[in-house]
């Protein structure tokens, strides 16, 4: 293998084009792929209209982790179509109630060295395990099923030097809360992360899988830890040590930065509201009162986490005025935790146990009261995500959550008067892959299943002559995909495109003024094309590609910010929206609502990195602006082309 860093190492043995030049084109050969129900069923709807047979990947696996309540047929619906599509394409389907994709491909198919594309945005989890796992859009992990290539910018890599070893009540989370500090959610675009020096050894694969799975939200495409003797005791305990091979950064690897964080000297932090690099110290927050906690989702569900937790609770009683609900991250953390007392220490400290699934991290259900403190072990706490408008959200470790649930207050777990959990690592883990279904021997007998709520792909339409465009919309920095496409309640119209755009930046909407949906409507049916205006890191968050298919099917033609983030960038070429960008950022203050834009010579201006709009007020006054279109000669293809299912 080729030396360097671990992810060049990677990059190298997966190279399919590109210089290896950081910021040039590149193209990497996918060796695993992920879906969730929230995105699959889209991106495999996505993949039999490109006419694909049998999968092309060494491993394709379905999960149904999101949307598992059955109010209504819809979800149901779209998980008989998915397990039927997924038996007649050479794709293993994980059944409802096995467990989050990311802890239960960690468990059961990571394999250090591999590269894993996966429709949801923190399928960098893997990277704990020595995997260069990337999230996409439904779309991008369709063509990898198809066998093609991923196309990305071969990245800058920022090297992370761990030294020295947690204290007892600080935790993994704390690792990345620390970096989330100093590096932010924004500015990040194009490069990845590698954690690498003495610090790392201290640290097992649930922990460095929590560091990896809420690195997405730095904006990076991925994060990724050495494969060493943590690695290969964790895939042996799983009954799959033949898989491991050691990956390891040479000694003489160079980084385009260097982070230095000590370990010792870390303490117990939380993501405050609203977004998760808002940074404070839990001592800081001490004495705020905390009305519900949730231990789960993706960062926080593992054996290691619960284990802590049911420790912690062992004896004593949640705080009469806190609700206290726990999500295990799949089957075998439930069938173990039940094995061997803990879940009995957890039920009888007064928790409520939640289906080993996504369930409020995505707003599907357990929403807090108004006005009241939510403690999380969530990755974001985007404003509204958990269902409530006005949410009051903070991230933390599984440590300081309980420590909240027994105290009613936000208080330090360094402050307890009783002694961390004792807790080891086990040498095997129950094993039961009962409930992940092979693919069918004979593919041309399954009979696919689509009941009534099961849609088609979007139609796409080639890009006009002219644009010219309307603003109905200028948002604010850091525009996530839930502003956009909301999940929670409106996740189960995921398969119904027109039902489901009628919620695109549905918090915006006001009583008895049009909605974002009806206005972007307005101007499609007049034979004119949306515009969306946005400031500094637009689109971040989830993978989910609905924020590019809703507004596209609504008539949104362009994206103008300061920055967009990666992988809304990619799907909105996907599906024909310009993404473009301010050459002056100043100008950002000088459109509004209601303004037109125009472009004409469409069509030859998209073969140009840059391109000059005219802005014209309602009033009037009109003036000239310059864009840029930083993307790469394929891309320009794809954008006249209309998207990418319109290139043959």
């Amino acid at each position: 293998m080729a030396k360097g860093t671990v992810i060049q190492k990677i990059l190298a043995n997966h190279l399919v084009s590109g210089s290896g030049v950081p910021g040039d084109p590149a193209a990497i050969r996918i060796d695993q792929t992920l879906t969730q129900d929230a995105t699959g069923t889209m991106a495999y709807l996505e993949l039999e209209a490109m006419g694909t047979g049998k999968v092309k990947t060494e491993l394709s696996v379905s999960y149904v982790d999101h949307n598992m309540l059955q109010m209504g047929p819809e979800n149901p619906n779209d998980h008989l179509y998915l397990q039927s599509v997924a038996a007649a394409h050479g794709i293993r389907f994980s059944r409802p109630g096995n467990g989050i994709c990311h802890q239960v491909h960690l468990e059961r198919f990571g394999v250090p060295g591999k590269t894993l594309l996966g429709s949801d945005s923190h399928t960098p989890t893997g990277g704990g395990i020595g995997m260069m796992a990337i999230g996409a859009g439904g779309l991008d992990v369709a063509l990898a099923m198809a066998g093609k290539p991923f196309r990305l910018a071969y990245p800058k890599i920022i090297g992370i030097r761990l030294t020295g070893k947690l204290r007892p009540w600080v935790a993994a989370k704390d690792i990345i809360l620390k970096v989330l500090s100093i590096l932010t959610t924004k500015g990040n675009v194009g490069c990845m992360v590698e954690y690498f020096g003495p610090g790392v050894a201290t640290l097992s694969v649930p922990q460095r899988a929590t560091v990896t799975n809420m690195g997405a939200e730095l904006g990076v495409t991925t994060s990724v830890f050495p494969s060493d003797a943590s690695t290969r005791a964790f895939l042996e305990a799983q009954g799959r040590g033949s898989v491991w091979t050691e990956l390891v950064a040479d000694a003489d690897a160079e980084y385009d930065r260097v982070i230095d964080i000590d370990l010792s000297t870390l303490e117990p932090m939380a993501a405050c509201p609203s977004s998760p690099d808002n940074i404070k110290t839990v001592a800081e927050l001490s004495g705020m009162k905390v009305n519900q906690v949730i231990i789960g989702s993706c960062t926080n569900s593992s054996y290691r986490d619960l284990s802590i937790v049911a420790g912690m609770l062992k004896g004593r009683k949640v705080h009469p005025n806190v609700s206290l609900d726990i999500a295990p991250g799949s089957r075998q953390v439930l069938a173990m935790l039940a094995a061997d007392g803990k879940l009995a220490d957890i039920v009888s400290a007064g928790a409520r146990i939640l289906e080993c699934g996504c369930g409020p991290c995505i707003g599907q259900g357990q929403s807090p009261a108004n006005g009241t403190v939510t403690v999380r072990t969530f990755n974001r706490n985007f404003p509204g995500r958990s269902g409530t408008k006005g949410d009051q959200s903070y991230l933390v470790s599984p440590e300081t959550a309980c420590a909240a649930a027994l105290t009613g207050e936000f208080t330090s777990p360094l402050t307890l008067d009783f002694a961390y959990p004792v807790f080891e690592d086990p040498k095997s883990f129950t094993v039961d892959d009962s409930m992940i279904l092979p693919p069918a021997d004979d593919p041309a007998s399954v009979e696919i299943i689509r009941k009534p709520t099961i849609g088609a792909p979007p139609n796409c339409k080639p890009l006009p002559e002219k644009l010219d465009g309307v603003v109905v919309i200028k948002t604010g920095d850091k525009t996530s995909t839930d502003d956009i496409m909301p999940a929670g309640a409106y996740l189960k119209y995921r398969s119904n495109i027109p039902e489901y755009a009628k919620a695109v930046f549905a918090q915006t909407n006001v009583p008895g003024k049009p909605t974002f949906a009806e206005r972007a409507s307005a101007v499609r049916d007049s034979g004119r094309q949306a515009v969306i205006v946005g400031r500094d890191s637009f689109g971040q968050g989830s993978s989910r590609e609905h924020a590019a298919i809703c507004p596209m099917y609504l008539g949104v033609k362009a994206v103008i910010a300061i920055a967009i983030e990666r992988i809304i960038r990619a799907n909105m070429i996907n599906f024909g929206i310009l993404p473009l960008t301010f050459a002056n950022p100043a100008d950002y203050d000088r459109i509004d609502p209601e303004d037109t834009v125009e472009i004409a010579d469409l069509r030859k201006a998209v073969q140009e990195s840059s391109i000059t709009a005219t802005v014209k007020k309602p009033g009037g006054e009109s003036f000239q602006i310059q864009l840029n279109l930083n993307v790469s000669d394929e891309d320009r293809v794809i954008l006249t082309a209309g998207g990418r299912l319109n290139v043959k």
